[in-house]
């Protein structure tokens, strides 16, 4: 398969770490992703005009960009925020035999 127009990473954030917790293993049981990495970070931003910062958990979510469109409405569906970062980034290029345990992960058979 062409890494270039088939895999992405998704990027989304969470409050807390039981947050970020409950979304990843709701993905992958769900066959959304073939993997979720949780980092916690520190977010600096605007909301509703005021300069905020907070803890947060971000979650590198990896998938088939087939599925982009039904992961970002379960993310959307089982999000806390408002309005949640949901990003994809596009997978260019990658070990060939990893990118094929995408494909084994996140098929319904």
């Amino acid at each position: 398969m062409n890494a270039d127009t088939a895999y992405c990473v998704v990027l989304t954030t969470v409050a807390t770490a039981e947050q970020a917790e409950d979304l990843a293993k709701k993905i992958v049981v769900e066959k959304l992703a073939a993997c979720v990495q949780v980092q916690q970070i520190r977010s600096y931003y605007l909301w509703k005009g005021e300069a905020c910062n907070e803890p947060e958990c971000l979650l590198f979510i990896k998938a088939r960009k087939s599925q982009y469109p039904e992961l970002e409405d379960f993310i959307r569906k089982n999000h806390a925020y408002q309005i949640p970062e949901i990003v994809q980034l596009s997978i260019t290029a990658g070990f060939g035999d990893y990118l094929n345990w995408i494909d084994e992960a996140t098929s319904a058979g």
